[in-house]
């Protein structure tokens, strides 16, 4: 079972649907992306802050192993742990920076999959939400059938 936190944007879109479509949902639990990969995922989520500091760690972790005369073998153990930390923080990390940014939880989901709490989430959201059309979306006026050929060419009587 996944579980995962929502959050809005601080400028939501007035269109229930549009809303739907700008939500944010972050997974709870470890993140093997950020684990493998980790510079590349914070780049990808735009986590600027979480980035300097991980470059900052492991380049000070690079200087603490030269100052000391460390072996080879303990830096990449060091590394790894590190990384291993920030796999099970990841998400925290990305939740952090949303709230930072002004968006707000509006929720939390579970399901089996991904797709499975994004439909339970939104089963229970969508109803509460009023409709609002947006300006695109609103239909055209109607217009009375025309009665006679001058109202075709726009002819006023």
């Amino acid at each position: 079972m996944q579980a995962y936190t929502v959050y809005e944007s601080p400028t939501p879109p007035t269109d229930r649907i549009d809303r739907g479509e700008a939500l944010v949902f972050v997974k709870d639990g470890f993140s093997w992306a950020a684990f493998l990969f980790a510079p590349v995922w914070m780049l990808i989520h735009r986590l600027w802050w979480p980035l300097l500091g991980y470059v900052v760690a492991v380049a000070g972790l690079q200087v603490l192993g030269w100052a000391v005369g460390q072996q080879s073998v303990w830096m990449p153990l060091l590394g790894l742990g590190f990384n291993l930390i920030l796999g099970f923080e990841a998400n925290s990390l990305r939740r952090w920076s949303l709230e930072r940014q002004g968006w707000t939880m509006v929720g939390a989901a579970t399901g089996q999959t991904s797709a499975a709490a994004e439909r339970s989430f939104f089963d229970n959201w969508l109803p509460s939400q009023p409709m609002v059309m947006s300006a695109q979306a609103s239909p055209a006026p109607r217009r009375a059938p025309l009665g006679s050929i001058s109202q075709l060419f726009g002819a006023r009587s």
